[in-house]
């Protein structure tokens, strides 16, 4: 039986430049929505801006004004899924490994700890990118993240928070698919119906 040992968590460091680790269910949802902002959501407000700058006066229009602030938006948006997907580097935490690397937690690992209370918790380290807290899923960069990263069932670590320190022991080490939630369209989408229903319909489009 190995024995259990107190790991002291690493001091922070920066998330290395040009790399973005994500789950294949983290890296399918950013291309998701990457698509959706390019080829609908962006043409249908870009349309929308043209009809509203033929209405007359642009200071004075509520309609362009509202179109072009949310341009601003969506290309700030497109900008940053092209800068985060094109850096991504892809770990599947559903793919062989080996004995020894299944043991420790390191991305991907669905970990399974008590607390000095004995209260038992299960998170999956996951990217910055595929943070869901309703679903148990924390940043491999967050304070508990770190402090679980590379140590194996049995260990003690330390959890170094805001709200104080706190000892952990970890009781499970797994590595399996993680579910992503899918990316769904916006409720109030420009380029869905209820989007559209806000402002009258450009030329040319149904009502």
């Amino acid at each position: 039986m190995r024995t259990a040992f107190t790991r002291q968590p690493q001091a922070d460091k920066p998330e290395s430049p040009g790399k973005n680790y994500i789950t294949p269910g983290g890296l399918k949802r950013l291309n998701e929505e990457y698509h959706f902002l390019v080829t609908r959501e962006r043409p249908t407000v870009t349309e929308m801006v043209s009809w509203a700058a033929a209405n007359g006066d642009r200071s004075d229009n509520a309609d362009y004004k509202y179109g072009k602030r949310r341009l601003r938006q969506i290309d700030g948006r497109i900008r940053f899924l092209r800068k985060r997907i094109e850096a991504a580097e892809m770990v599947d935490p559903g793919a062989p490994r080996s004995e020894q690397a299944s043991a420790r937690v390191f991305f991907g690992a669905t970990v399974r700890y008590a607390d000095t209370k004995g209260a038992e918790r299960v998170v999956s380290i996951v990217g910055s990118d595929g943070v869901d807290l309703n679903r148990n899923h924390i940043s491999w960069l967050s304070p508990l993240g770190r402090a679980l990263l590379k140590s194996a069932e049995g260990d003690h670590v330390e959890l170094r928070a805001p709200g104080g320190t706190t000892d952990l022991i970890v009781l499970e080490v797994r590595y399996e698919s993680i579910a992503v939630e899918p990316f769904s369209e916006p409720p109030f989408a420009e380029s869905s119906s209820k989007g559209l229903a806000r402002n009258s319909d450009p030329p040319g489009r149904s009502s």
